[in-house]
């Protein structure tokens, strides 16, 4: 038995290949899907007509398609219990906020390995993560 067995794990995904295996790893650590929570962020969108925007974007249709996105992509029998969310903002921040809110005792997410001038303007969701939580991380590096 792990420590991390009997406490929540936190698994940030954006439907890549390599956060949907962070699912596969979380699995490992955490002995049981339904302590395991499948957190997919969802940006805000932003318009300086903020009253046009809010009229065009439907927060519970993007979010009630995201789920279904997640459910279609962990669809195998082994997923069944997971706690799938979906929240919006900024990544870095929701992941720990999510983390800290259910008292999370890990959070394991992978590492895109950008660099140069695109990791410059994109910036690293793992390192925000790494800096902002309140409980250890496990960064996958593909």
């Amino acid at each position: 038995m792990s420590s991390f067995s009997e406490a929540p794990v936190v698994v940030p995904v954006d439907m890549s290949d390599e956060s949907l295996a962070a699912v596969d790893i979380a699995l490992q650590i955490a002995d049981s899907p339904n302590r395991i929570h499948v957190l997919r962020i969802l940006y805000d969108a932003q318009s300086s007509y903020p009253d046009a925007l809010w009229e065009a974007i439907d927060h519970s249709k993007r979010r009630n398609a995201a789920l279904e996105e997640l459910q279609k992509s962990l669809a195998d029998e082994r997923y069944v219990d997971l706690k799938l969310c979906v929240e919006f903002g900024d990544p870095g921040h929701r992941i720990t906020e999510h983390a800290d809110a259910i008292r999370a005792r890990l959070i394991v997410l992978p590492s895109h390995g950008r660099r140069g001038v695109k990791r410059l303007l994109v910036g690293s969701v793992a390192e925000r993560v790494v800096r902002l939580a309140r409980c250890p991380v496990l960064v996958i590096k593909k």
